[in-house]
């Protein structure tokens, strides 16, 4: 490994800036970026897909814990630096100019690979929706390590009958392992954004039997569209929603927000049950 100038350094040489249509914010310390690379566990000469890598904070960290990354960046500004990266880690790093949004993951990579990102603010959950909501599974990811705003993190990781539980919770634990690992303050990004950040590790489980991703998504969608509403007005609309509830004994005076995952999924299976 060839001696690095400091970020700060690369990027004024670069004449970079963060950009707020791109959803950019870039992190500078290099104690903080080992910590959050270390957090999926020992790297070493496994492949790591990074996401909007910018400059390459993140990117060196992985990098220096001897992961195999390809990065994903669409922001041609970045290419430069991250060139010198390649440079300077020969064979480690490949770096595909794309919009993430734009590419199979998994076609990409070829191999299992760790997701260890820290995702622009504006496509981070759509990025982490499409992960998780694979048909295939066990995915071809074998965990997630993304930074989103506090706000988001919390909603993920969040238990029946808090404010923060819906639909992105669902989706996070009915057949994964979510827990919110590390929370970022503001001031450790360049510009500081106006939230606080936390990053949330997952991963994936053993999948309920019985149940199929596109039901389970109904189901949700149809109780936490109307989440004050109880279960009886919001799943009128669903067919068979009503009766679904009824065959598990789940009281249909409930609200969305105290529904288990377990329950939504038992509710999705006899959705799926019912269609055969």
């Amino acid at each position: 490994m060839a001696d690095l100038p400091p970020l700060r350094e690369v990027i004024k040489a670069h004449g970079l800036s963060a950009s707020k249509a791109l959803g950019q914010n870039f992190l500078f310390d290099e104690q903080l970026l080992d910590r959050i690379a270390a957090i999926p566990g020992d790297l070493h000469d496994k492949a790591v897909l990074e996401i909007g890598p910018g400059p390459g904070g993140l990117t060196r960290a992985l990098l220096r814990a001897g992961a195999r990354v390809t990065a994903i960046e669409r922001d041609s500004r970045c290419l430069p630096a991250l060139a010198q990266l390649e440079e300077a880690f020969p064979g480690q790093l490949t770096v595909i100019e794309a919009d993430a949004l734009k590419v199979d993951h998994a076609q990409l990579m070829g191999e299992p690979f760790a997701v260890v990102a820290n995702l622009p603010y504006n496509v981070g959950t759509r990025l982490f929706t499409n992960w998780l909501s694979s048909q295939q599974w066990p995915p071809h990811w074998q965990s997630l390590t993304l930074m989103f705003q506090q706000e988001v993190a919390k909603r993920i990781v969040a238990k029946p009958g808090s404010g923060e539980y819906g639909r992105l919770a669902v989706l996070a634990q009915w057949r994964s392992r979510a827990k919110l690992a590390m929370k970022v303050h503001r001031s450790a990004f360049t510009p500081p954004p106006k939230v606080m950040s936390a990053i949330v590790h997952v991963e994936p489980d053993a999948a309920p039997e019985g149940v199929s991703v596109s039901t389970l998504a109904r189901v949700t969608e149809a109780a936490f569209g109307q989440r004050r509403k109880m279960l009886r007005q919001s799943l009128k609309g669903l067919h068979g929603g009503l009766e679904a509830v009824e065959e598990l004994q789940i009281d249909s005076t409930r609200r969305a927000e105290t529904v288990s995952v377990e329950e939504f999924v038992g509710i999705a299976r006899q959705l799926d049950q019912s269609t055969k």
